[in-house]
């Protein structure tokens, strides 16, 4: 096989079946993401440790060569993650139609995050229950803000900011990805989005080093950011939250964050749940100021992080769904 036939050999690399992505999710919503088990994301982490040291090694001291090295580090690693994802489901599906569907599943199950960013930020919400310190500690594990001094109200607005950011990092985009190019772009996603939280600072270390990575992740969600707030107003039109409060929030406050992406599902979230979000905050002791998302209307509770989660959730379900179709009706 030679010329126009060959490529499409190459970008056609295995089919992805619905029934293959309904699985993934089943095991998702029931299982999460076992802190144990191998996982994909980590061997991205891993790699992409490895090979800072070398790359900075080699490369001469000053911004630009660091912006340089901050690239070839990306390419690499998001690069890498496509390629191997893609080749082994490639000869997997060459082998066993059974070896395929199953690889096909880990990926995807792999990819999304929607019972474990619910189940983290609730173990949040419930550890408040046994005292502030208790509250402040388990949220160290999805924030990277510095929790010591939070009080209660704090504690419990990052725990539902942080549930409506990752609805699309965690669950939206990584779905919209696995749409466009199966769970290959899927993983090189999960790349981008793993390499701007590990060098995506703009501390001394990173400021340079990790500007490329923070800039394509800013680039790779900006599509699924605007989708997930969308999606945040449609969940909670069917959940009976305040969907019209949610949609003027989206559209009034969804530029107000530092992020170009982050502020538009926080805005939907907060006019959803009657809230108010965002503020300053306080991270590795230097302050980062930020505008107010969403009205004061109700206080911060425990149940507010279950209404966030709900959201949440039904807009992942809602997305799912729309997968599903698509599946069906262009395979």
């Amino acid at each position: 096989m030679t010329g126009p036939e060959a490529l499409e050999g190459v970008l056609d690399i295995v089919p992805l079946s619905a029934f293959a992505f309904l699985t993934a999710l089943f095991l998702d919503l029931l299982i999460g993401d076992p802190e144990r088990a191998p996982h994909p994301v980590r061997w991205i982490g891993r790699l992409a440790a490895f090979l800072e040291a070398p790359i900075r090694k080699a490369l001469p001291k000053s911004a630009g060569w660091e912006r340089l090295g901050g690239a070839l580090l990306w390419v690499l690693v998001v690069g890498g993650a496509y390629a191997a994802t893609a080749l082994v489901l490639h000869y997997a599906s060459l082998h066993s139609t059974a070896l395929s569907f199953a690889l096909s599943v880990f990926f995807i199950w792999a990819g999304l995050s929607m019972k474990t960013l619910g189940d983290e930020a609730l173990a949040v919400a419930r550890a408040l229950g046994h005292g502030l310190d208790e509250g402040r500690r388990r949220l160290c594990r999805i924030v990277g803000r510095d929790t010591g001094n939070l009080k209660e109200e704090e504690v419990l607005k990052a725990a539902v900011e942080t549930v409506a950011e990752n609805a699309s990092d965690g669950v939206i985009a990584p779905l919209f990805f696995l749409v466009l190019g199966g769970p290959a772009l899927m993983m090189a996603y999960k790349a981008v989005n793993t390499l701007d939280s590990m060098v995506g600072y703009r501390n001394e270390r990173y400021r340079h080093f990790g500007w490329f990575s923070a800039r394509m992740d800013d680039a790779a969600n900006f599509m699924p950011a605007r989708l997930s707030g969308a999606l945040i107003v449609t969940a909670s039109f069917i959940l009976g939250y305040n969907w019209m409060k949610s949609a003027a929030m989206l559209a009034r406050d969804g530029r107000n964050h530092p992020s170009p992406n982050s502020g538009v599902p926080e805005a939907a979230m907060a006019g959803a749940l009657g809230v108010r979000l965002g503020g300053g905050s306080f991270y590795g002791g230097v302050f980062s100021g930020k505008p107010w998302i969403g009205d004061p209307v109700n206080g911060l509770e425990a149940g507010t992080v279950l209404s966030s989660v709900r959201i949440m959730r039904a807009a992942g379900l809602v997305m799912a769904g729309t997968v599903i179709m698509i599946m069906l009706l262009f395979n």
